[in-house]
């Protein structure tokens, strides 16, 4: 942990949370992931030995707390009231970067599994249809720039069982009920509020094909992130 030898506050709290990777590894404790697999899935890009690194130190400093878990072997990760407080922190670095320079890296940063990963921790449960229902994405324009280990993730497979949710990469072996071909531009646009899914369907960049039924309620089951904007905001904001 770099230190900056200042009695300011600012340089203190900047020692635990600027950390390269503390953020997002706060973010995902944020949103209840607890388990180590579950943060790196969150985290593809980071190396386990980071991983526990991070943690070790944010155990440290009074943010994190390490349990045994309630069954079978290894940790749960939670926040301590030290890292629930730094929440309003963590959302107003994202609400800063989505409002002065999200636009301009968002193509430039497309990645799959985070917007999968998103999409599966942020749908209307209550909405979900009542019995077992499969999804499966098919995700097109993948950027050659990813990294090897990503660019196959082309396919992804939701299993819904209300009030469940389960992201799958290899198929789980169900009957799809429905089929979402998509850009992966594109729906991430959607998912951060930048265009209404309405508007892609139209301009044949988001395709939905299964029965009229569930066709016509997927757009209601996506919460869409904790960052989007609707497009009239974004459209504003260019504007100025």
């Amino acid at each position: 942990m770099y230190r900056y030898g200042q009695f300011c506050p600012i340089a203190i709290a900047c020692e635990i949370l600027t950390e390269r990777w503390t953020p997002l590894i706060l973010r995902e404790l944020m949103v209840g992931k607890f388990r180590f697999n579950d943060l790196m899935r969150g985290l593809p890009l980071i190396s386990r030995t980071l991983l526990a690194q991070r943690l070790r130190e944010l155990e440290t400093a009074g943010l994190v707390e390490r349990t045994p878990k309630s069954s079978g072997r290894g940790y749960e990760y939670r926040l301590t009231p030290a890292g629930q407080g730094a929440q309003p922190i963590i959302m107003q670095l994202g609400e800063w970067g989505r409002e002065w320079v999200y636009p301009e890296v968002m193509k430039r940063d497309l990645d799959p599994l985070l917007l999968m990963w998103d999409i599966h921790q942020r749908l209307h449960t209550d909405a979900l249809p009542p019995k077992r229902t499969v999804v499966e994405f098919y995700l097109r324009g993948l950027p050659r720039s990813l990294p090897p280990s990503q660019k196959g993730m082309k396919r992804w497979w939701l299993v819904l069982e209300k009030p469940d949710v389960e992201l799958c990469l290899t198929d789980p072996g169900y009957e799809v009920d429905l089929l979402v071909e998509a850009d992966l531009f594109a729906m991430t646009r959607v998912w951060m509020g930048e265009q209404k899914i309405q508007d892609a369907q139209r301009e044949l960049k988001v395709i939905l094909r299964g029965p009229p039924r569930l066709v016509k309620a997927f757009p209601g089951w996506l919460k869409l992130s904790v960052f989007a904007q609707l497009p009239e905001q974004s459209m504003a904001r260019t504007a100025d």
